[in-house]
């Protein structure tokens, strides 16, 4: 196993032990209270806007050129230029593709992708912090580095890990209330009330319950249930100038699609902001009609998808009905919330840059390393 102590390996334009740290590196430090925001956005809103990562991915560049510079400017040992150019390579070569291929398989959203693209910019490389330097221990940072010199790597491993803690704990709190079956690692219940302040994805049953299987092989069905993507919900009933509540109580009336309002409301993000409640708005004074009549629009989702800019996260006219089914005949639904992904990301990067590569260190500790 690789420890720290090595502060030339990627640093080899500052004497080993004479800084803290080289100027680039220490500049990237700047993007860790920027990586803490976009935490914090992704438990508020679920949402980062693009503009976030142009100074991060611009300042990833510049310092990748610095760095460059010094590395090939032949003042360094052919060792630490080959190491240096491994770690890009890896970086940008493999790592950028792998996090796209995850995207593409819905595995990460928009901003996590967009995040480690960033993360495989900025941090290509393991950077060197000499503790000593500031009187504080005869240690440099990261501590446990691995044979790869590819720090966006350690990130991504870290980030993983970390992730991983997440449907653990929503299985314990699903198992606590009595909740135990494959799905409880993936979904929580929620009163039907409550699902406009909530982030996630209404999942469907429309066979049996999510309790009734208890078999791991039917958690592959839960994921297959995927339905209606609350922010998507949100923007409905912000349209329609409605809470749910006013929907549950009369359903009947707003399946009609001649129930639409004649000028609705710009239906916005989908972005909870006041408690997830639209704001109510006077209905148009249609009679309410049978639940069985039918219509060629039910709830004018069609009407609704088609007159909005956008396609609503990439949600159905099939996918609202059928969501809004539910919701109008169930008192609890269950909902996926998702992984508020750039959570674990700021702690992986905080813990690589300081503790190192966590993967690495266990399987040190195991002996396969």
């Amino acid at each position: 196993m690789s420890y720290a102590g090595v502060a030339s390996a990627n640093t080899p334009a500052v004497a080993e032990g004479s800084v803290f740290a080289s100027i680039p590196d220490l500049l990237r430090l700047a993007a860790v209270p920027a990586f803490a925001w976009v935490a914090y956005r992704d438990i508020e809103t679920r949402r980062v806007p693009n503009r976030t990562w142009y100074p991060l991915a611009a300042l990833g560049a510049v310092l990748l050129a610095w760095d460059a510079l010094v590395h090939l400017g032949g003042s360094v040992a052919l060792w630490q230029r080959q190491r240096f150019l491994i770690g890009v390579a890896f970086s940008l070569l493999v790592v950028v593709p792998l996090v796209y291929g995850f995207w593409l398989v819905g595995g990460f959203g928009g901003a996590d992708a967009k995040a480690f693209f960033v993360v495989a910019v900025l941090f290509p490389v393991y950077p060197a912090y000499n503790l000593w330097e500031i009187g504080l221990a005869s240690v440099q940072l990261p501590y446990v580095r691995s044979n790869l010199p590819a720090f966006s790597l350690t990130v991504l491993s870290n980030t993983v890990l970390a992730g991983l803690a997440y449907p653990l704990v929503l299985a314990g709190r699903n198992a606590a209330g009595g909740y135990v079956s494959p799905g409880m690692f993936v979904a929580k219940p929620v009163p039907s009330e409550r699902t406009p302040e909530e982030y996630g994805t209404l999942l469907e049953f429309p066979d049996r319950p999510l309790t009734a299987d208890l078999s791991l092989s039917g958690l592959r069905a839960y994921f297959s249930w995927r339905g209606l993507d609350l922010d998507a919900l949100r923007m409905y009933l912000q349209y329609r100038g409605l809470s749910l509540s006013e929907v549950r109580e009369n359903p009947a009336q707003y399946r009609d699609p001649a129930s639409l309002p004649d000028e609705p409301n710009p239906p916005g993000g989908g972005v909870v902001t006041d408690g997830g409640t639209a704001t109510a708005g006077d209905s148009d004074g249609h009679e309410e009609t049978s639940t069985g009549t039918e219509y060629d629009d039910p709830w004018g989702a069609e009407a609704f998808l088609s007159d909005i800019e956008g396609s609503a996260y990439g949600t159905t006219p099939e996918d609202l009905r059928a969501g809004l089914e539910t919701l109008v005949s169930e008192d609890v639904v269950w909902i996926s919330p998702g992984i508020p992904f750039l959570v674990p990301l700021f702690v992986g990067l905080v813990v690589a840059l300081t503790a190192g590569d966590v993967l690495f260190a266990v399987l040190g500790f195991l002996g396969f390393v």
